[in-house]
């Protein structure tokens, strides 16, 4: 998936949020066990704050995150000072659907994120991960101490398989991202490469598009994208989450000629919008490909909806319009 937008929660508006979503989900104060990799349980992270306190992510430079790029042998990006983003795009595979190539920014953009709290650094990733490589993938993880917190697909049918494993644990920064390459070790995602000098030319109608879905994309690597962060604060009951975690709504155009496109992303959902959405989508005739969570204690409780289609970019734009309005999006900047 694609870098996210960030949006920084106030402290009153998560208090007031975990007021609402009920503080007796928070243990009292304890002692962090962490694996001798470094990663630490949801459970025992949430347990070693004082309930009714949230923490925020802390400010950071470059120069913090050099020990985790080092680490990983790739380089991030630090997204507002507090989200430490390192892209893992899956350019080795040649996947197909529908006859279509998917170029990795489509739908085969795996990543991981770091952000430093006063109990630790948290780490929350999403690994694009052949079928082959996931029994060793998922090995290594368990073995460095991190958690899989989501296991699914982005297309309805492809090939190779692929699938998109979710990565959570909180611990040592350095050590989380030992475990984390031990995992990436296990797969054929290639090293980092630099950014291109220029975009290449989006062969759609990108005014259009822009009008249809109120706010203006971004060019990325011959596709045309947009990330939008939700209206309100996020957090896992002990952490408010900054959207450039990864909580926010990912919507990508690829060309395929005669201002054709191929879409694919995620919407991110409370329990009330999620049928919302889907018949926002159907009406504008888009698949749907999966309906899941991402993380497993995020208040309020998120789902996370793939989406398939190809028409003109314009008439995709205007039908998941309807969909994306029902999410409480943060107003276009």
């Amino acid at each position: 998936m694609s870098p996210r937008s960030i949006t920084k929660p106030a402290v009153g508006t998560a208090a007031a949020l975990l007021l609402v979503t009920g503080s007796g989900l928070l243990a009292g104060c304890g002692t962090q066990t962490r694996s001798d990799a470094g990663g630490t349980s949801v459970a025992a992270a949430q347990a070693a704050v004082q309930p009714g306190r949230l923490q925020q992510p802390m400010q950071t430079t470059d120069k913090d995150w050099k020990p985790v790029a080092d680490a990983l042998g790739r380089t991030g990006t630090l997204m507002k000072g507090t989200v430490y983003h390192i892209a893992l795009p899956r350019k080795d595979l040649k996947v197909t659907t529908e006859g279509i190539a998917i170029k990795p920014g489509l739908s085969l953009g795996g990543y991981a994120n770091f952000a430093k709290y006063h109990d630790g650094t948290m780490l929350m990733g999403d690994l694009v991960i052949t079928e082959d490589e996931l029994p060793k993938v998922t090995d290594a993880l368990q073995a460095a101490g991190i958690e899989q917190t989501a296991l699914h697909k982005h297309l309805l049918q492809q090939s190779p398989a692929v699938w998109w494993t979710h990565v959570h644990a909180m611990g040592d920064p350095v050590k989380l991202a030992q475990g984390l390459k031990s995992a990436l070790d296990a797969t054929a995602i290639p090293p980092a490469s630099p950014p291109l000098p220029t975009q290449p030319p989006i062969a759609l109608d990108t005014a259009g598009i822009d009008k249809a879905l109120g706010r203006k994309g971004t060019a990325d690597g011959g596709i045309y994208k947009f990330t939008v962060a939700r209206k309100q604060a996020v957090n896992d009951g002990t952490h408010v989450l900054p959207a450039a975690l990864g909580l926010t709504t990912g919507i990508n155009f690829q060309p395929l000629g005669g201002n054709k496109a191929a879409i694919n992303g995620d919407f991110v959902m409370t329990a009330p919008e999620v049928q919302k959405v889907i018949q926002a989508l159907r009406k504008g005739n888009i698949d749907i490909v999966e309906l899941h969570n991402h993380a497993l204690t995020d208040q309020p409780r998120l789902f996370y909806l793939h989406f398939w289609a190809t028409a003109d970019g314009v008439t995709l734009a205007k039908a998941l319009r309807p969909a994306l309005d029902a999410t409480a999006p943060a107003p276009a900047s």
